[in-house]
């Protein structure tokens, strides 16, 4: 009697599902190599068993075999790429489009603009969107005014520091100044004083004299001189040699 067709379903008798995994597998094995060897093909096997044990057959070497296989898929995949890629780019294009089309209808909205197609839900809804957006944006405008008051009166507080060092330093200076103009003072007065016991005397003429200078004049040494007695004159010789003897010890 010939074998009966074998049913194409799971084995639920455990030893008979692993005696009749370990032939078909032997048997499989069995025609790679049969076809490897006879057609020349490159064939590679691989069988993971029901409790994970490995088992491989490989002409030319697994690793290889899958290689090669990685290069022929991944280039199958470059040639229909370009197709896969228009498509995608029309769906993007497609949804900016629309994308764009809704944010243009929702920026004249907000601005007043075409507001006859809007119904009374999409009205309420835009009127709490512009609230919101007024709220946010007096918040925004008020911290952003106590940001720079904050700023101006840090500022103005290094400003009176830099002018209360000014001013000491401007005080500072001014006395020393003020200190100096007296020393300037006190020195060109002391220089410019003429003393009473100078050694150079200055000798003016006799009021009555006639035929001398009226401006006065430094004598220095001794000079007789001889004036000729006018008429009403009380002045005599010898007190006009008097007068002009007055530095008699001075002279070497």
């Amino acid at each position: 009697m010939g074998r009966g067709r074998v049913e194409m379903k799971r084995i639920e008798n455990k030893i008979n599902r692993q005696v009749t995994f370990s032939k078909r597998r032997n048997g499989l094995l069995k025609k790679a190599y049969e076809l490897s060897v006879l057609c020349d093909a490159e064939v590679a096997l691989i069988i993971f068993s029901s409790r994970g044990k490995l088992y491989e057959f490989g002409s030319l070497g697994i690793s290889r075999t899958i290689e090669r296989y990685n290069r022929c898929y991944n280039c199958s995949l470059g040639n229909n790429k370009p197709e896969e890629t228009t498509q995608s780019w029309c769906q993007e294009v497609t949804k900016l489009k629309s994308k764009y089309e809704s944010l243009v209808r929702t920026n004249r909205n907000l601005l007043g603009e075409d507001l006859g197609e809007m119904g009374v839900k999409e009205l309420q809804a835009l009127e709490r969107q512009l609230e919101a957006a007024l709220t946010a944006t007096r918040q925004r405008k008020t911290q952003v005014m106590m940001e720079e008051m904050e700023d101006l009166r840090k500022k103005e507080r290094q400003l009176g520091d830099i002018n209360k060092q000014l001013k000491i330093k401007f005080e500072s200076e001014g006395y020393a100044f003020k200190t100096f103009q007296e020393l300037w003072a006190n020195s060109g007065a002391s220089v410019g004083a003429v003393p009473n016991n100078s050694e150079f005397p200055v000798e003016t003429s006799h009021p009555n004299s006639m035929d001398c200078n009226t401006e006065p004049f430094l004598q220095i040494g001794f000079q007789q001189h001889y004036y000729v007695q006018g008429e009403g004159s009380s002045v005599t010789k010898s007190n006009v040699a008097s007068e002009t003897n007055l530095v008699q010890g001075w002279v070497l």
